[in-house]
């Protein structure tokens, strides 16, 4: 089990600007850790802050629109968000890496992947192009690309939507990284492909002594693929607790509520029919929150307690989770 921690954030706070020009935010005092040959999971319903907190720990939000509200982003001790933008582009693709959610949006259409995967080689180690071209290529059959070097030349729209994230997790792994964040890395694939992509970057972290964070919806490639597990809600962090904790015994109502949405695997074998539960309501507009607990329009265990003021992130068991009501 690993015990170095590669990345620390502490208290990074995101704040967007509104139309009228107020600030609100969209990453709350987030803290987390990923040691080196660990995948930490992320996860939460659409709009809870997942992609921000990559973003934001990548510093890829438009400056115009985005600013940070405080905290630091340690990468081995280095303080990401003190450094200049020059010195951040030294640091994004080589020491954090980052696969996005759709790869045809993520691939410049008009070059050859061979040369996407090439180009941020030759960024960041400064060695010559036939030697870039020679690693592009190991990389692709790396990632399972079959017949690489007739593919090192076609354009993104020859490959089918696997194919593609492959080729975008080649770009990721290219200079070997220290942590890789993949947000949502097998969205629209066939579960074959989504298990050989898991499959594949599990095996590299391992190979690589990566520090992983995964963002994703599942909770099934959750309990597969993470030793650990971070719930958000509406920009904050709710519960954290290693995957065995986790799926064992949740702490927070929203995770609750998460894991009672899903199929169980138990009752899908011995044909059970039992109703999925429903989450009432929608994740709140980051510029309209309360005052209380976020989630106290849509929690089943709420009191008037909770409309006061935020709960605060304490120990429950094996977890940390933020709710009043956790032991109930």
């Amino acid at each position: 089990m690993a015990t170095e921690n590669l990345l620390t954030v502490e208290a990074i706070r995101t704040e967007f600007r509104s139309p009228r020009g107020a600030w609100f935010p969209v990453v709350d005092m987030v803290d987390l850790t990923v040691a080196a040959g660990e995948t930490l999971a992320v996860v939460g319903e659409s709009g809870c802050g997942k992609s921000m907190l990559a973003h934001s720990i990548m510093r890829l939000l438009p400056p115009r629109i985005a600013r940070s509200g405080g905290g630091r982003v340690l990468l081995e001790g280095r303080d990401l968000l003190a450094l200049s933008e020059p010195q951040m582009r030294g640091v994004r693709g080589k020491d954090v890496s980052m696969i996005f959610q759709e790869p045809m949006t993520s691939l410049n259409p008009l070059m050859p992947v061979g040369r996407q995967i090439v180009e941020s080689i030759l960024e960041h180690d400064g060695c010559s192009r036939a030697d870039a071209d020679r690693r592009g290529l190991e990389l692709m059959e790396l990632v399972g690309i079959p017949e690489a070097r007739a593919r090192f030349d076609q354009y993104p729209h020859h490959l089918s939507g696997g194919m593609r994230q492959r080729i975008v997790i080649a770009i990721a792994l290219a200079c070997r990284p220290k942590v890789l964040i993949a947000d949502e890395p097998t969205t629209a694939l066939d579960v074959t492909i989504q298990a050989q992509v898991l499959a594949l970057i599990d095996r590299l972290k391992r190979e690589l002594g990566m520090g992983v964070i995964l963002i994703t919806h599942d909770l099934g490639v959750v309990a597969e693929w993470a030793q650990r597990v971070m719930v958000m809600y509406a920009g904050r962090k709710v519960e954290e607790a290693d995957a065995e904790s986790f799926f064992g015994g949740p702490k927070h109502p929203y995770s609750r509520a998460l894991l009672a949405s899903v199929p169980r695997p138990e009752d899908v074998m011995s044909g059970v029919v039992r109703p999925l539960v429903e989450i009432p309501g929608t994740v709140p507009p980051m510029d309209r929150l309360g005052e209380g607990c976020t989630f106290y329009e849509r929690c089943d265990r709420r009191s008037d307690a909770c409309r006061i003021a935020p709960p605060m992130l304490k120990r429950s068991g094996a977890s940390v989770v933020a709710c009043i009501h956790s032991e109930a």
